[in-house]
Formats: structure tokens, sequence, C-alpha cells
């Protein structure tokens, strides 16, 4: 496909938990402009969390009129449309490419129950053989069986199973498809990049295979923007559209993953942490024992992306900042969080380092990386009566820095080269911190639309304007890079000689925590 030069402009749509947005690059990477929305979901009894999918494209129609407003002449200059979107989760259509039922996000719990059971039973380790995923609630293949057990009459009246960017693409293109990506891990072989009958009955939803649509990469084939679409956004009918992969791939791919050097690891420091490795084949992929993480295929031929998440990475440093503005409030003195995290770096680095050991688990929803457990949770160790509150903040950084090593080390070596983007990740305290814990360079990835850049930068080399992703990423990533900081040998090998006291008390806790839950909820003893 030849795209003319005039149509320097593509579309990248991410379609967040938070929101959703719609970024404007030019063919060799510049960003234009960008328009987003929060994102709306609700929270219901039972672990439910809700979406509406009309809204979720309304929402995406407003964001994408907001963007050509914002940018001179783009329908004419628009060449292509990329889109990705939040991962998991099951969002069902009839024949008539309906909803039949609100969708189902990757924050639903409803189905962990059902996933204790698939896990404890001897399915799992030929599951996770298949999948290379650890088997989780907020997964369409539980969300599946959950709905088949639970509401088999919203099944009845589906047709196809989505997630969030497949049922964007439909409305774009009227083309039903999902991407190697999520294929593989929803209920598929990643080996085969695609689904597979037999992780399905594994699962036991043999009956709902006829859900699953095609499998298209968006790397290679591209669908033409319908008419309806065309109208509602005001873009020339006709532009080619890529389905883009799952947002945490595509973030990957737009923060330097991919990288012909060897053992480039690549964090996303969110409110969530997610650490992920470039396996260069099948052969590659390390499995671990407790069958936790990710593998999906990478839109690389022959590459796959492994992946553990903290479900808790920022969330523990608000914790404590807001503990401090709570503190403060109650004397009468405003702060906002920004305010103090103004001189955060400074004083973390001011702080004795290696003085306590903190498990960054605050999140109610436990943790699944590299260990499932709903249970667990936060904890401090170590302390005494001179520790003072930069001794705790500096503890949670490292502690966020040993979780990323005991998520690295499931997937195998740890890497040579981090590259680290999301919120935190133009900290300097956390960033030699980091360094320091997993004994590797850091870059930082200055660019504030990775998720977004990644999706376009499948539909760049889908369009042929690049022709294939190295030549891509040289463009679009490299500039985006910041120097390498290299990490400090003397408290790296103090972090070597903390980790397995870190490990140790982490593989200790889980009676401690399953009796604080069975507390929590009146049990007693367990």
């Amino acid at each position: 496909m030849s795209i003319p030069q005039s149509r320097d402009v593509i579309i990248g749509i991410d379609a967040g938990t938070s929101l959703i947005k719609a970024v404007a690059f030019t063919r060799d990477s510049r960003q234009l402009a960008d328009f987003s929305l929060p994102n709306t979901y609700g929270t219901l009894p039972g672990g439910r969390v809700e979406q509406d999918m009309a809204r979720t494209w309304n929402d995406t129609v407003a964001a994408l009129r907001g963007l050509v407003a914002a940018v001179p002449d783009l329908p004419s200059r628009i060449a292509a449309i990329a889109v990705t979107g939040q991962g998991d989760g099951t969002w069902l259509i009839d024949d008539d490419g309906r909803p039949v039922a609100p969708a189902l996000l990757w924050l639903d719990s409803r189905a962990a129950s059902l996933v204790e059971d698939i896990r404890s039973s001897d399915r799992n380790t030929a599951l996770y053989q298949r999948t290379g995923s650890g088997l989780n609630a907020c997964q369409q293949g539980a969300q599946l069986a959950w709905l088949q057990a639970h509401a088999p009459e919203t099944l009845s009246q589906a047709s196809t199973a989505f997630h969030c960017k497949d049922w964007l693409y439909f409305l774009l293109t009227g083309q039903r498809a999902t991407d190697p990506s999520e294929a593989s891990f929803t209920c598929g072989n990643f080996r085969k990049r695609g689904f597979d009958a037999e992780t399905a009955r594994l699962i036991g939803i043999t009956d709902c295979t006829a859900l699953f649509p095609d499998v298209v990469d968006g790397v290679s084939t591209t669908h033409p923007l319908n008419a309806g679409a065309a109208l509602e956004t005001g873009l020339p009918q006709g532009v080619p559209v890529s389905l883009g992969y799952v947002d945490v791939i595509c973030n990957a791919l737009g923060a330097g993953l991919y990288d012909p050097a060897p053992d480039v690891g690549c964090t996303i420091i969110g409110s969530t942490g997610m650490h992920m490795r470039l396996a260069p084949r099948a052969d590659a992929v390390v499995l671990n024992t407790e069958a936790t993480g990710y593998t999906m295929p990478f839109p690389v031929p022959g590459h796959y992306a492994q992946m553990q998440s903290n479900m808790a990475a920022t969330l523990n440093i608000d914790w404590l900042i807001d503990l401090a503005r709570d503190l403060l409030a109650a004397e009468g003195v405003t702060r906002s969080r920004a305010d103090l995290i103004r001189r955060l770096d400074e004083r973390v680095l001011g702080a004795r380092p290696g003085e306590l050991l903190f498990h960054p688990f605050i999140s109610d929803a436990g943790e699944r990386g590299p260990f499932v457990s709903h249970e667990a949770c936060a904890q401090f160790l170590g302390l005494r009566s001179r520790h003072g509150y930069w001794d705790l903040m500096r503890a949670v950084m490292e502690g966020l820095a040993f979780a990323a090593r005991d998520c690295y080390a499931a997937m195998g070596s740890l890497p040579r080269d981090l590259r680290i983007t999301g919120g935190a990740a133009r900290s300097r305290a956390l960033g030699a911190i980091l360094g320091a814990a997993l004994e590797c360079n850091v870059r930082v990835c200055n660019r504030g639309e990775a998720g977004a850049a990644g999706a376009a930068m499948i539909a760049a080399v889908a369009t042929g304007i690049y022709p294939d992703m190295a030549a891509c990423a040289e463009d679009w990533v490299t500039p985006c890079l910041n120097p390498a900081q290299t990490h400090d040998p003397e408290l790296a090998s103090l972090y070597s000689r903390m980790f397995p006291a870190y490990l140790g008390a982490r593989l200790a806790a889980p009676p401690v925590w399953k009796q604080l839950a069975a507390l929590r909820t009146g049990g007693g003893h367990v």
C-alpha cells in the first residue's frame, strides 16, 4: 500500500481505563496534538466492574472530533488510524452488532473463585503451558466461564466476544476481529499466535469458542474506515485502519522494548507496575513454576513479550504522601500531592539506603505477579524508633524496585538495559533505585503517549510508510530515549544482599495474610 506524502498524519487511539485518547503524529513520529476524555465505568457488588459500550464509542468519536478541530486540515492529511485499548475484559455483541450487556472490565473479579478452582486443579499446568499466561479473573476466558455458569441468557444473545479495542475497530471498519496478543492469552496458544480449542476445553468454555472473532495482525492488514464512522468522526471514508495489539504491548513498543540489543527490559511505572522482557523466538520464552504473568505475541515476526505485573506501583507512593497530607489537613494546612512531590527525589536520595524492607502490595485486589494472592498486603519490616518519614518513603521506592526484580527473575535473567515509562518514570530517585536493584542501566522514555505511539507505529508499518518495525523504531523510539543512567555499583551490592531477605519475607507472609483476611471478615482464625 502506498500512501501519498501529502497524507502525513497517523492517528493513534488509546482507549484506556482512565482516559480515552486520540493522538495525531506525523509519519516520522512528531506529536502534533492530542485530545482526551475521562473514561467512565461502574463498580457494583460482587466484584463487578462494568463499562457502557455505547458510551465508549461515543467518547471515542468525541475524542476524534476534538482532534480534527485541533489539527489544521486533518481530514485531507490523514494517512492511517490505529486503535489500541485496555486489555482483558469481555465485550459482547449480537448478530446485528449491538451490545448484549455492559462490558466486563479487567478490574472485574466476579470470576475469582472459579479461577482459584482451576489454578488449584491439575488443569492449570497444561493451561499455562499453552497460553504462557497465568489464569486470573480479569481474563476473558475466565469471565466467559462465569457468564456460562451464572448468566447463560446473556451468552445466548451474543454472537461475538470482543475486547475494548476490538469493539472500536468493529465500529470503525465493520470487521469482527481481535489481534494476536489478546487472542493468545485470552484462550489461545502463544506459539500459534491465536485461539486454541484445547485451551478452551481446559477452561471449560468449549461451547463459547464460536464467539471468538478472526485474528487480524494489524502490522500486515488494514481495513477501510466505513461510511458510518466517517460521518460520525469527520474523517474521510476509506482511510486505512489498523487494529493495534493490546495497550501494554503498544506501550512497550512505543517505549523501546523492541531493540536489536540483547537483554532489554521495559517497565511501566503507573498506578500498577508492568515489567516486560522480549523473547526473540517461542523457545526463548521462560515459564515459571508459579504459573503467573503473561506471554503475548509482539508486533514483530517471531517475537514475544513476557510480562509480570504488580497490582500497585505508584499507589504505594500516593498512599504515603496522602498520610502526610491528611496530617497537615488536620492542622489546617492544605497541600496537594504535587506540592509534596516537588522535593520528593531530593529527600529520598538524602535518606540512608536499605534501612527497611517494604512489600508494596497495597492494592485491595491483592497481588498477581510474580505470585497470585488475593490476600497479599503491604508491610514494613525492620522499623525502629529512629526511622522517620523519608526512611519510609525510601523503603517504599526500594520495595517497588525489589518487586520489579522479583518479576524479572520469574521471567529469566535480569535486563542489561531497562527502559522506563509511566507516571513515575521522571523520578530521579526511583530511576536510581531501580537501576541499582536490577543492576542495569536505565533509560527514560520521554514520550508522553507511548501507547498511542505504539499503535501508530503498527499502522505506519502496515501502510508501507516503513518497511519494517526496526526502521520505524529508529525514527519513533530512539530519539525519545534519554541518555542511559548507569547504576551505582555500591548501592547495587547492598540491594543484592537485601533482596534475599525481601524474598524470604514475601514467601513467609501468606499464612499471616490469610489470617488477617479472615479476621477482617469476621472469620476468626484460619
